[in-house]
């Protein structure tokens, strides 16, 4: 299966059933009054962690996904049947942001934990509900609030406990193959790895933890150079990170220069990442300059290691075995008091002070008045604007004078009298059919 940890989708809620106008005609019921029943609530669009995802694959070709609308009112009183929630599988480690703002709506790292990504819409009320002294047989009704549209981003940041960086080629997948039982792709060339590979690593002191490696960084990275943008978001995750270094020097590259350079990255996507507990893993030791090579590192690292603290350097070859034991075993003793990615976030401080003031805030209604040359009418539109028309009756005449008087109240009268309207102009509510005349 393909690893995919990007998707952009578009959910939309149900809308609610619409409230209908109905009376009692029993034959010995006198004065029955109005007996229509309210519409059911739609469906919402929710959000559940399945631990048995690893990839966002499933979004990958069905990107549109609606919940049910709710059932309409009956007479007799009785309430519209309600949809069922729609509920959407995710991996564990999904964090949902809206696509448009770029609002975080939620992380989702718990198996089973829910979010609500668009509310159903509510049900339209009956006739019964408009009653009153002043008007005893109403014939006013409301259709359903309609559901909630949403563009959504899906970005998954893999869930593992230690993450493995470094250059392409630095023994990452090597290491990785002959600690765990995962069977990532090992070769003598660059970018192997094209997408992160997770591997469970158990000790003989029954201890256990998650590994990834993660694809090899180049400089750059940060901003967007080959593969290491596309899923640097993964080391956020990791509470321990593994930096391994070539020490064979083959290409005759620096491995305290590529070191430096790696340390860079991390530090321009995100700082935080050079808090967290660090080992530096020199790799290829059982190549002929390995040794020559790690005396002159360790020594340029001791002046310069450009971390907050000296980091704890354990040469290894993964080829002869030497040293991975001890490695896995330092590593389990530092994720045992490694704190959680998110301890390293800046904290939000609430003031929770006993007494609060409040004050008063003016109604305010967004909505906007144009005049279209093309057509010759005024155009009223806003969200407000346009959801009070979704949920009026225009069938009915009691229901459209009600929007009226709604937007009246709202100001739109004022509004377009302001702008230059004048009676008999037509006024259109903004991507529909419905026009009427505007009289001052």
């Amino acid at each position: 299966m393909a690893f995919v940890d990007q998707a952009e989708i578009e959910v939309k809620a149900g809308k609610g059933g619409d409230g209908i106008v109905s009376f009692r005609h029993e034959k010995f019921v006198a004065m029955g009054g109005p007996f229509g029943g309210d519409g059911g609530h739609g469906g919402s669009i929710i959000f559940r962690v399945d631990e048995g995802l690893r990839t966002l694959m499933d979004f990958r070709y069905n990107r549109h996904f609606k919940a049910q609308p709710g059932g309409n009112g009956g007479t007799k009183g009785m309430t519209g049947a309600s949809a069922d929630d729609r509920y959407i599988k995710v991996p564990q480690g999904t964090t949902v942001k809206d696509a448009e703002t770029g609002e975080v709506l939620g992380d989702l790292l718990e198996h089973g934990q829910e979010l609500v990504i668009a509310k159903g819409g509510r049900g339209g009320r009956g006739n019964i509900r408009f009653a009153t002294p002043a008007n005893p047989a109403p014939e006013l009704s409301e259709n359903g609030e309609p559901g909630e549209i949403k563009k959504i981003k899906l970005e998954l940041k893999v869930l593992a406990d230690v993450g493995l960086v470094g250059f392409p080629s630095a023994g990452k997948s090597t290491l990785l193959s002959v600690v765990s039982n995962a069977k990532p792709k090992v070769a003598a060339y660059h970018f192997t790895t094209l997408a992160p590979n997770i591997g469970m690593v158990r000790l003989d002191d029954d201890r256990d933890f998650v590994m990834a490696d993660l694809p090899g960084l180049i400089e750059g990275a940060s901003q967007g150079i080959g593969l290491g943008f596309q899923f640097l978001r993964h080391v956020e995750r990791t509470r321990v990170v593994l930096h391994l270094v070539d020490m064979s020097g083959i290409e005759g590259t620096d491995p305290y220069t590529q070191y430096r350079k790696i340390l860079d990255e991390l530090k321009q996507y995100d700082e935080t990442i050079l808090s967290r507990p660090q080992i530096v893993v020199p790799t290829k030791m059982d190549m002929p300059d390995s040794a020559e090579n790690l005396v002159a590192f360790r020594e340029q690292v001791a002046v310069d290691s450009g971390l907050p603290e000296q980091p704890l350097i354990m040469p290894i070859s993964a080829l002869t075995r030497d040293g991975v034991k001890e490695l896995m075993h330092v590593t389990a003793d530092m994720l045992a008091t490694a704190p959680a990615p998110e301890s390293y976030r800046t904290e939000v401080v609430i003031d929770n002070a006993s007494e609060k003031t409040y004050e008063f805030t003016p109604e305010h209604h967004e909505f906007t008045v144009e005049w279209s040359e093309e057509t010759e009418e005024w155009i009223v539109g806003g969200a407000e604007v346009e959801k009070l028309f979704l949920m009026t009756n225009i069938q009915r005449d009691a229901t459209i004078m009600r929007f009226g008087r709604q937007l009246r109240h709202m100001g739109v009268d004022d509004a377009l009298r302001e702008a230059g309207a004048k009676d008999g102009d037509d006024v259109r509510i903004n991507n529909s059919d419905f026009v009427f005349e505007f009289s001052d």
